[in-house]
């Protein structure tokens, strides 16, 4: 295993980070096709074995039992200060007032939630989960100052939104003397790269790290579109990000399998080690249902793609919707209505 600095920071992360979101009790409703505790634990501890620290989820996932999950494997198999853990706040917990958003209220009410699932005294890195258009962004960026001075979070990251937005907040931070962000978990792979106009000049100007989330757009660059497994089937996420441009993706996705076969390596190590090439990428969010995902992901990082081979492996992209931060018609998150539940 690597390791990186996440961002302008001098903390140390692995160059592949499993994600947790498909960990999680079945009858939380917030995905049918989630792994078992028992399940979930094989995968967490293969990490570790891999040399994998970084470990990324959210108050959401299945409604708080990934985070629950993850705490109880990682005070079984490592040892806290070995580890680098992410979780998230935004999305609506509660059918009560205050129950989502970014407020100071909902932060402190949610962070003390997520640390007590979690079982620990700590975040290491506390993620927005995306930009709340109802709570002042000074209010925001205060209280998550507040949070890291308090030793409860080590670090604030922010996931998907649009440039100006993640500019404004980093702005305000810098104006009142307040934390800013030393992450961006946004949406990027080789069927998704709108994120290239202006979010990753952004990132690499304030040399802020980018965690891709949906690296491999959901199996679609490991597998292909026509590949029948329980996600195809029953995930409406995937099908909302890739599902209107599958025709135009197919010829990147027939090039990730053509290197592959030429190279003698995997589609998942081809798409991934584009990404690894692409500053300022430094840790992609791997959401594994199988340990051999694990393991094919892990072996990315030791490949090498010419600048001939990347070339080909972009030319044919197209412009695709903005899919990742909040729109006016979309309004919701990782399959979730947003203010529902």
């Amino acid at each position: 295993m690597e390791y990186v600095k996440l961002g302008n920071t001098g903390m140390d992360v692995s160059q592949i980070c499993l994600g947790c979101m498909s960990f999680g009790e079945t009858e939380s409703g917030f995905s049918k096709w989630v792994l078992s505790e028992e399940d979930s634990n094989k995968i967490i501890k293969r990490a570790l074995d891999l040399g994998i620290n970084f470990f990324d989820t959210a108050n959401c996932y299945s409604y708080g039992t990934s985070e629950e999950f993850l705490g109880r494997a990682l005070k079984k198999y490592a040892s806290r200060d070995e580890v680098v853990v992410a979780t998230k706040v935004f999305v609506k917990m509660r059918e009560t007032p205050n129950g989502q958003g970014l407020s100071r209220k909902a932060i402190m009410s949610e962070l003390d939630n997520s640390l007590k699932r979690l079982g620990m005294d700590y975040i290491d890195l506390y993620i927005i989960h995306r930009w709340d258009e109802n709570t002042p962004i000074e209010e925001t960026m205060t209280a998550l100052h507040d949070v890291v001075k308090s030793g409860k979070v080590r670090y604030i990251g922010a996931s998907a939104m649009f440039a100006w937005q993640f500019q404004k907040a980093q702005f305000t931070a810098e104006k009142h003397g307040l934390t800013k962000f030393v992450s961006m978990q946004n949406h990027y792979n080789l069927l998704y790269r709108e994120e290239e106009r202006e979010m990753i000049p952004l990132c690499i100007d304030q040399k802020v790290a980018s965690t891709p989330y949906s690296p491999l757009a959901s199996g679609r660059l490991s597998r292909g579109i026509g590949a029948d497994t329980k996600r195809t089937k029953e995930d409406e996420i995937q099908r909302h990000k890739y599902g209107a441009t599958e025709k135009e993706d197919e010829v990147i996705i027939g090039r990730v399998a053509e290197l592959a076969e030429k190279r003698g390596i995997t589609r998942t190590q081809v798409a991934l080690a584009w990404l690894l090439h692409k500053a300022p990428v430094v840790s992609p969010i791997i959401g594994a249902t199988k340990i051999s995902h694990l393991e094919d992901s892990v072996d990315a990082i030791g490949v090498s793609l010419t600048e001939d081979e990347m070339k080909y492996l972009e030319e044919a992209y197209v412009p695709h919707r903005i899919t990742g931060p909040l729109l006016p018609e979309a309004g919701w998150i990782h399959g979730v209505q947003v203010g529902k539940r």
